[in-house]
């Protein structure tokens, strides 16, 4: 229900915009989040947005990251600015809506030094 895409290789301060399509889900109620884990590590909160369009992003991605939610097209995107080495990790998209959540499969982000 959740399609994960664009992740990819980058060199160090490049971008990458990744994409979240979902479908069986009545997307404008819910709150859409990325989501990261790199290997060895517990998968942390990178950025979310609510319903209502509010936003929240984890310390480190402030002022790199942006994300959006487009309702007509039920996706969820995270441009990704000025990538660092330490980004590299799988992302995962999450929609949520009160207790009901469901995870995307993944897209893989590298960022070579």
């Amino acid at each position: 229900q959740l399609q994960a895409s664009g992740g990819g290789l980058v060199q160090a301060g490049g971008s990458l915009r990744l994409s979240c399509a979902t479908s069986g889900i009545i997307f404008k109620i819910n709150t859409m989040g990325w989501y990261r884990q790199a290997p060895g590590k517990q998968r942390e909160l990178v950025a979310d947005i609510t319903s209502g369009g509010s936003t929240n992003y984890e310390d480190s991605v402030k002022g790199r990251f942006t994300i959006s939610r487009d309702n007509s097209k039920n996706t969820v995107y995270l441009q990704m600015n000025n990538l660092q080495p330490e980004d590299t990790a799988v992302y995962y998209c999450k929609s949520s809506f009160q207790t009901i959540t469901f995870w995307g499969q993944g897209t893989k982000v590298t960022v070579s030094s």
